[in-house]
């Protein structure tokens, strides 16, 4: 059978895209979906999107969302399969390597099946595509997922998100973020606990925002305990008062917020990448995780960036000497973060944001 390639004159009829998680991962599927869209506006796209992250996304015009829901257990592949089965699709993007979305990837039934370059694939992503990305060294994310088109005639020339933002989540930002004065939006928690940075640190950085600065400080995190409790940590060792949204908006509503603040304040965690995707600068905590994999992709400027001390001190080796997209996921990684060098890239976007 001869290799199906697509063009302008030959644009596949449908494609499914599966990238089910994280948040911050799928709004670097976003631009990948953008160009699709720009390219062959015809071709029906269907998303595999974990439930969450629908949240965020289901409301994009032009796109079909499949939620997976992994905390359903079997229940949660079986519902997935009702919704495929009997479907083709001209190809799958299959953007993911975990062992539970290969397993979900088995019931899209499509011809050509891109996924990742032997390197970077993992838990038998090999056995259930058939073409493959380019395999390249030192890319963003965002950049390997945006190398998706490629496999399909296409290139990613431009990012753009757009993600929709309904007025309502506009006049909760508005109320609680009234005026013109710049605000530091504090999201302090990541998924993966060792990525956050001792709750002190931040106290005292949020009370020299609030003082040195004459900014509005705001806490924001999402409904869990743990967060509620780190946020508690923050507060009790903090002499000025921030707002505190901790559990206390939506998806959509953190989107108007992160677009109201000036500056977003955390360590890699889907907020970065939220705010990222609004085009709000982001102060990054980075010692576990590589800013220049997995960084705010328009603008790191404002990042601390500790990865090469850390893999200095926890590894015995440079950054460079490490395979790329090692995560330093130490016990006391983020200690190598002090407390002056957040200050100091604060002062610094401050003093160019005047």
């Amino acid at each position: 059978m001869p290799e199906i390639s697509f063009s302008a004159s030959h644009p596949p009829q449908s494609i499914c895209l599966l990238r089910t998680s994280a948040l911050g991962d799928v709004t670097h599927v976003l631009p990948l979906v953008r160009t699709l869209q720009a390219a062959w506006p015809d071709t029906k796209l269907t998303w595999l999107i974990g439930k969450l992250e629908c949240k965020l996304l289901g409301d994009i015009p032009g796109i079909e969302f499949i939620v997976f829901d992994k905390t359903r257990g079997l229940s949660g592949y079986r519902d997935a399969y009702r919704q495929l089965q009997g479907r083709r699709f001209d190809a799958l993007l299959h953007m993911q390597v975990a062992f539970r979305s290969n397993l979900l990837s088995a019931f899209v039934h499509a011809p050509v099946r891109i996924g990742y370059d032997h390197a970077r694939s993992k838990d038998l992503h090999d056995l259930f595509v058939n073409r493959r990305i380019a395999a390249r060294s030192g890319q963003h994310v965002l950049d390997a997922i945006g190398s998706f088109a490629e496999p399909l005639g296409l290139e990613q020339n431009s990012v753009r998100w757009d993600i929709p933002i309904p007025d309502a989540a506009y006049e909760f930002a508005e109320k609680h973020l009234p005026g013109t004065q710049p605000t530091l939006l504090v999201s302090p928690c990541s998924s993966h606990a060792l990525r956050n940075w001792r709750p002190e640190r931040y106290a005292a950085v949020m009370d020299h925002a609030a003082r040195e600065l004459g900014m509005r400080v705001l806490l924001c995190g999402g409904p869990s305990s743990y967060e509620r409790q780190f946020g508690d940590a923050i507060l009790a060792k903090m002499q000025t008062m921030p707002l505190d949204l901790i559990g206390k908006d939506t998806l959509k509503q953190l989107l108007a917020l992160l677009q109201r603040a000036r500056l977003v304040l955390t360590p890699d965690s889907g907020p970065m990448h939220l705010a990222n995707a609004v085009g709000t600068p982001v102060l990054g905590l980075h010692a576990a995780s590589n800013p220049a994999r997995s960084g705010p992709y328009s603008d790191r400027r404002w990042c601390v960036d500790k990865y090469d001390a850390a893999a200095r001190k926890f590894v015995g080796k440079p950054a460079h000497a490490l395979a790329w997209g090692r995560k330093l996921e130490f016990p006391d990684v983020m200690d190598l973060i002090a407390t002056d060098n957040v200050i100091e890239r604060l002062h610094a976007f401050a003093e160019r944001h005047d």
